[in-house]
């Protein structure tokens, strides 16, 4: 609720007061400096401590649950092209593309070495009442006007996340 308020605030100051203020919906912005109670953190800290010794099992809930998760270096370089305009207006960051949970476990597993399916387990707890099954936004506004790409593909950003795990984990363990 927050977010669509501080939305509408936005448009509300720019259209009342000629504020060059400009709205960005960013969808889910992914980095290893994400919080551990995010499912991409807990997925790739989850690897690291298991690929360490320190877990065996790695507790999910809904597997199939589809998002769209970019790398947050690129969407800041997003929200400075929208500063950059002459005229301040509304964009979505996003990939445009959508990838489940196990497709996450399955990437993030694979550049540890490991095999998901000897590690995930479903646990009950964190299968949500009211679960969206599918996020995805389109980033074609922002393409077309700011001339903005995302850089950093799915893969190689579970992999960035992955390996700066591992070496938090290890030097924990130090």
């Amino acid at each position: 609720m927050a977010k669509v308020y501080g939305h509408w605030n936005t448009v509300n100051y720019r259209e009342s007061y000629g504020l060059h203020a400009s709205s960005g919906m960013l969808f889910n912005h992914e980095s290893p400096r994400r919080g551990l109670e995010f499912v991409t953190r807990k997925v790739t800290y989850g690897v690291a401590r298991i690929k360490a010794g320190l877990d065996k099992t790695l507790p999910l809930g809904n597997l199939d649950a589809q998002r769209d998760w970019g790398y947050a270096a690129d969407y800041v370089e997003a929200m400075w092209l929208m500063l950059q305009q002459d005229a301040p207006d509304d964009y979505v960051i996003a990939t445009g593309e959508t990838h489940s949970v196990r497709e996450l476990c399955e990437v993030a597993f694979g550049v540890a070495g490991l095999n998901m399916g000897d590690h995930v387990v479903l646990d009950e707890r964190f299968l949500r009442p009211a679960e969206v099954d599918l996020l995805v936004g389109n980033p074609a506004k922002a393409e077309a006007t700011l001339g903005w790409k995302r850089k950093t593909n799915f893969p190689e950003l579970v992999e960035m996340m992955v390996e700066a795990d591992i070496d938090l984990v290890q030097r924990q363990l130090s």
